[in-house]
């Protein structure tokens, strides 16, 4: 129109992106979904919060044959103790007299020969929960974990000569011993007077005990020294390499109290405990390593005496004879008197009051004797004096 200027506006965008429209339903479940997962995560968060505190409430589950144990306390499993020495595997007896003479808490667990380790050995330790196995690595940790050391302080040369020596006797001379056990079912059941029935803990006839132990024990010996390499020779052959090694150790010993010194090392611990397999076995029973022992090799006799006195003292006889007891260091509770049975209460108050009654019955008789006697007394005087009155009258 005329008069009227245009102005010029700027031309605005309309086009716009159409975003999807949600239903009802749909927003619905989206809301569901989030809550779900905001739940899900928090029941997260509470699990690992209270995980740490679980595992800390939680004690460690024993492994062990021992479930309630005392704190440091070394429970020993070993063989079962014979009439002439406390262990016939000189292995128990050298732990046991190591654990013997450092002091150290033991107590031996009665599992009649039923248990071994996780290895399959003999003798093995539990403690705090956990098992040891072979007599080394029992000694070696125990030492550590107690702080102790044999008596003997050694030179350097000294141990390397130990170590050797030590080699010599559990991988040598112990398999001459295990030979002569095994070739004779007799040599270890009369030589160490055992009692399978109280060893086992089994009420089986004792020859069919004895059978079952000549074709288990001494069979898998015989396998055993055979395997080691010993076995191929012939008895009188294997039974001379045992009497070299009893000479070689007799003459390193010579006239020493021990065989670095005046002071027990573990070499004196090894040798005794061995050896004393040898001494120990029944006098009348013949042994040929023995009676090399007694003839040739006096002193080391003397060790093996020596060596029981200082770890064992009295606590030998205790563990041998007829009392073959497992813990004879742990005093013993004195016996509760036996309550007297009460049937025999009841009778002998039966019997009390039997005695009583019939002493109340004489006691009766004898009053009532007596009351007659003296009614006849009475009556033999009455007559008395009529029979005087009447002749009198006369």
């Amino acid at each position: 129109m005329a008069g009227e200027t245009a102005v010029e506006t700027p031309q605005q965008d309309n086009t716009k992106i159409d975003e999807p429209v949600k239903t009802d339903k749909e927003a619905i479940v989206e809301e569901e979904k989030a809550a779900e997962q905001a739940t899900e995560e928090k029941k997260d968060e509470e699990k690992k919060e209270e995980e740490p505190k679980k595992e800390a409430v939680k004690p460690k589950k024993p492994t062990t044959h021992v479930k309630e144990f005392d704190e440091d306390m070394v429970y020993l499993f070993q063989f079962t103790r014979s009439p002439q020495i406390p262990s016939i595997s000189p292995f128990c007896l050298k732990l046991e007299s190591w654990l013997k003479l450092h002091a150290i808490k033991y107590q031996n667990i009665d599992h009649k020969c039923k248990f071994r380790s996780r290895k399959g050995m003999l003798p093995f330790v539990e403690i705090n929960g956990d098992e040891v196995a072979d007599s080394n690595m029992i000694i070696e940790t125990l030492a550590k974990k107690f702080d102790k050391e044999m008596p003997a302080q050694l030179s350097q040369d000294q141990k390397n000569v130990q170590h050797a020596m030590i080699a010599m006797v559990e991988n040598h001379l112990h398999w001459t011993i295990v030979h002569w056990r095994s070739k004779d079912v007799d040599n270890t059941l009369k030589g160490y007077q055992l009692n399978l029935q109280t060893a086992i803990g089994s009420k089986a006839p004792a020859s069919l005990l004895n059978f079952y132990f000549k074709y288990t024990f001494c069979r898998k010996g015989l396998k055993k020294v055979k395997a080691h390499g010993l076995g191929v020779h012939t008895p009188e052959e294997i039974e001379q390499f045992g009497k070299k090694d009893l000479q070689a150790l007799s003459e390193m010993l010579g006239d020493k109290e021990f065989f670095f010194g005046d002071e027990p090392a573990m070499l004196d611990l090894v040798v005794y405990s061995h050896v004393a397999q040898l001494v120990m076995i029944e006098k009348d029973y013949p042994c040929s390593l023995r009676d090399y022992l007694e003839a040739d090799c006096k002193n080391l006799v003397g060790l093996v005496n020596r060596m029981k006195d200082r770890c064992w003292g009295d606590h030998w006889a205790n563990a041998t004879g007829e009392e073959m007891d497992l813990n004879p260091h742990i005093p013993k509770p004195e016996p509760a008197p036996e309550p007297e049975p009460v049937e025999e209460k009841k009778e002998e108050e039966a019997k009390k009051e039997e005695t009583t009654e019939k002493e109340e019955k004489k006691e009766e008789e004898k009053e009532k004797a007596d009351e007659k006697k003296e009614e006849k007394e009475k009556e033999e005087d009455k007559k008395e004096d009529e029979n005087k009155a009447s002749e009198e009258k006369k």
